[in-house]
């Protein structure tokens, strides 16, 4: 007598389903198998790439996962830069894309929202009705709001504004067993019991599958103007960010380039940026009136300090400053053909002495090094670049960032300010919260999560 030949994890997914939601196609499967990771990292090809669209798929699936021992690697865009969606061994890539709709409630100031909604699409519909939603990650224009709450997403406005945790007020989830998990209400003061919602915001995907989210939105600001400061000693930069700082006067953001990402832009995709050996991008927005005055004030400092100012005169010569930000991806890109970005943060307090550091440990190891970020509050982007074609380089790269690491967290800093932790930091989170932290992180995964099937071998080790 023949036994009953067991189901596969794919066929039981497409019953419940339907065949146009699962594809098991192995280009599909190898393409949904990347990010925008830049180094080398282990893969897997995936079983499948699932598309729910509701709530219950995601509950479905879940369900057949869980019983059937089969590990869920979500995605939103596959923007991330450490590895978050990567498939570390054969089980399902679960994207969002097509859980794409979102409701605003105007007079709540509030909007519930799927994963799969394209950052950029949602900020400019708020915005169309005098709302503002500020997490502004430099890949707001594809990433997804999924994405930023798995990373706890930031970007330059973040620091007047707060990053994604600020306006997640609560979520809904799927869990262990396919088990749905509401946490948070639309209000803006809830202290009711342990603060879930906060948990799942930056869990990179390892507590459970998002399905929506309950996002506040803030008034939009009526008017904003931007500054560029340029300086000719680095030891200045930390000195007219502490007197901007102690002046009264808040920006919405601050950004810093050094000489390096200075040449970088203008060699890639030339503004205008005059050549020095830093520059601040100063932006501060609010009522007209007060807006005129806070850069006024901010220019009157820098000046006195000897620094050269500039103040965009249209919006056009605004938007071509932050242009020159917002390139300086691909355009160290163009420098070498590897780079290892790390966004470490450290306290402002610090940033002039560390700095120099930081560029002692590229001269040690022979290689670029090109530091920009959100200096405003303390997050830095350190890149060190290097040639994939020559191995060594890239284990000098490597030996690199663990000092580039080690001296973040004796400044009393964090090895990453918005990227996450994903694949390529696991091994620094535990120097950063030591053997009885690490091992609260494992048990909260393993109550989420006890079959560890949630996004394995991301964030902790279980």
């Amino acid at each position: 007598m023949f036994g009953i030949l067991k189901k596969k994890p794919t066929d039981r997914l497409i019953e419940v389903l339907g065949k146009g939601k699962v594809n098991t196609s192995l280009v599909e499967r190898k393409l949904y198998s990347y990010d925008a990771t830049p180094i080398p990292i282990e893969r897997a090809v995936p079983l499948a790439v699932v598309f729910p669209e509701s709530h219950e798929d995601v509950v479905k699936l879940v369900k057949v996962c869980y019983e059937e021992n089969v590990p869920i690697f979500p995605r939103g865009a596959g923007s991330g830069l450490t590895g978050g969606a990567v498939p570390t061994k054969e089980g399902l890539v679960v994207s969002f894309e097509r859980m794409n709709k979102f409701e605003v409630n105007l007079d709540n100031a509030t909007a519930e929202v799927q994963p799969g909604v394209i950052t950029s699409q949602f900020q400019n519909y708020v915005e169309s009705l005098g709302l503002f939603y500020p997490p502004d990650p430099s890949s707001f224009k594809y990433s997804t709001i999924g994405g930023n709450i798995a990373e706890n997403a930031g970007g330059p406005r973040c620091l007047k504004y707060g990053v994604t945790r600020e306006y997640v007020l609560g979520l809904t989830a799927v869990i262990k067993e396919g088990q749905t998990l509401k946490t948070g209400n639309p209000v803006i003061k809830d202290v009711a019991g342990y603060d879930i919602t906060k948990l799942f915001v930056g869990s990179e995907g390892t507590l459970g599958l998002i399905t929506s989210a309950t996002l506040k939105l803030i008034p939009k600001p009526k008017a904003r103007a931007t500054l560029l400061a340029l300086f000719n000693r680095l030891e200045d930069v930390g000195k007219a960010v502490t007197k901007i700082f102690t002046s009264g006067v808040f920006p919405s953001a601050l950004e810093f380039m050094d000489s390096e990402a200075i040449k970088a832009v203008e060699d890639y995709k030339p503004v205008g940026l005059p050549r020095a050996e830093a520059l601040l991008l100063i932006e501060v927005d609010g009522p007209p009136k007060s807006v005129l005055e806070d850069i006024k004030e901010i220019e009157e400092l820098l000046k006195s300090m000897g620094v050269e100012v500039k103040v965009a005169s249209s919006k056009e010569e605004e938007e071509k400053l932050w242009s020159a930000r917002k390139s300086l991806g691909p355009a160290l890109g163009n420098l070498r053909s590897g780079k290892i970005n790390e966004d470490i943060v450290i306290p402002r307090i610090y940033l002039s002495e560390a700095i120099p550091e930081f560029r002692k440990i590229a001269k040690k190891y022979n290689l670029p090094m090109v530091i920009f970020g959100h200096i405003g509050d303390g997050n830095l982007h350190v890149n060190l670049l290097y040639d994939k074609a020559k191995k060594q380089e890239e284990e000098r790269a490597e030996r690199a960032v663990d000092e580039v690491f080690e001296l973040t967290l004796r400044y009393a800093g964090s090895i990453t300010g918005e990227h996450g932790v994903g694949l390529t930091k696991k091994k620094f989170l535990r120097w950063q919260f030591g053997e009885v932290g690490y091992e609260l992180l494992k048990g909260i995964k393993l109550l989420f999560d006890p079959k560890n099937l949630f996004n394995p071998g991301k964030v902790i080790e279980v």
